[in-house]
């Protein structure tokens, strides 16, 4: 990882809970507020490698603990992914209770994630003896020690963010219901806009050749961005997804994406310089979206690929789809009468069949017609 964080990080903070008081466990998980930026790590049993750590942190963020995708090497990259939500919810400070269990490797993943975050860590040691891998990996580290409940609780808490991320509001979707967004027909289509190898600054999105997506309500917009939340926790998947409902794009479109192509996170650019869909262009992103862009540019710096694409590989299009149905988010179904597939299941191609077999009829009408006219 290269360092994000131009600021100085606060100093480690080491709370000695020598006697293993309850009041200190049960005050760190109640500060847990992910809406204010709070997170408390509490360390499961079976944590015993830093992966598995990673894991434990992006449940604790309310991701789902492993990530699915292609990744070179075939190492998950969950520490990167951790560290881009983090900076991009923002979350301010983090708690990490069992801190004497933790080996120095771990230990070592912490303090990084506090370099690239600038993240207030608060490590909670609940032993009458600090251990030696916790005392030298916090010998070069600023830090201080306390060891009262009200002086720990403070950094329990500190000071509450102004974000808060989007929630149901009354009136909104049901949690468990399908939520049919038509701006998800083009998902799959089988366009084919090829990216921009140089640089390129296109116009904004002008819609001659499509009609914009249909706008969603405050009350959808949040339980969507609720949902994708919950539903992966690779950046780029989740930014992807993001961006075909407030874009209405292919998944080839949304693959021409660069890393350069968010500008902090309000704009996002696509590219078709063959004109094949809409052409190179800027799409402006809604406010509930862009926690997903800056989560994937992020991502993009710390996990860089080869081919620098920001929000999803080719290869990638199968786990996209599957993203959406565990949020369940779908296209408009077809009628029961033309489902080719059981009931429950999402059919993601219908519209494309559908127009494909309406463009075949017109070729052969048109086809016996001329043969009609050369009899005649």
């Amino acid at each position: 990882m290269s360092t994000l964080s131009s600021k100085e990080p606060p100093p480690v903070v080491l709370v000695l809970d020598p006697y293993d008081d309850a009041v200190h466990t049960h005050g760190a998980l109640a500060a847990h507020d992910l809406p204010a930026g709070r997170v408390t790590l509490h360390p499961g049993p079976g944590t015993i490698s830093d992966t598995a750590l990673a894991h434990d942190l992006l449940a604790a963020l309310g991701k789902p603990p492993q990530m699915t995708g292609r990744f070179r090497s075939g190492r998950q990259p969950v520490w990167e992914a951790a560290t881009a939500w983090i900076r991009a919810l923002p979350v301010t400070r983090l708690t990490v209770l069992r801190a004497h269990r933790l080996t120095d490797r771990r230990l070592q993943r912490l303090l990084r994630l506090r370099d690239h975050t600038g993240v207030h860590l608060t490590l909670v040691c609940h032993r009458p003896r600090i251990p030696v891998a916790l005392h030298q990996a916090l010998l070069p580290v600023s830090h201080t020690r306390i060891s009262t409940f009200e002086s720990a609780r403070g950094h329990y808490y500190g000071t509450p963010t102004t974000w808060c991320p989007p929630l149901s509001p009354v009136g909104g979707v049901a949690p468990g219901r399908w939520i049919t967004l038509p701006a998800l027909d083009r998902l799959v289509s089988y366009d084919s806009p090829s990216p921009c190898h140089g640089p390129c600054t296109p116009p904004p999105i002008d819609w001659r050749h499509r009609p914009p997506p249909k706008l969603i309500t405050p009350a959808t917009a949040a339980e969507v961005a609720r949902r994708i939340h919950a539903a992966t926790a690779h950046p780029r998947l989740a930014a992807a997804l993001a961006s075909a409902i407030f874009t209405g794009a292919s998944f080839q479109q949304l693959a021409t994406a660069r890393t350069e192509d968010s500008d902090g996170a309000a704009v996002l650019a696509l590219h078709d310089p063959t004109r094949y869909t809409d052409g190179c262009a800027a799409y402006p992103v809604p406010e509930w979206a862009r926690v997903f862009l800056r989560a994937a540019v992020h991502f993009a710096q710390l996990a860089p690929t080869e081919d620098q694409r920001l929000l999803a590989s080719l290869d990638d299009r199968a786990l996209l789809l599957r993203s959406a149905e565990a949020a369940k988010l779908r296209p408009p179904q077809p009628p029961a009468g033309r489902r080719t597939s059981p009931r429950g299941h999402v059919e993601w191609t219908w519209r494309e069949r559908e127009e494909a077999e309406r463009h075949s009829g017109l070729l052969t009408g048109a086809s016996l017609r001329r043969s009609v006219s050369r009899r005649s």
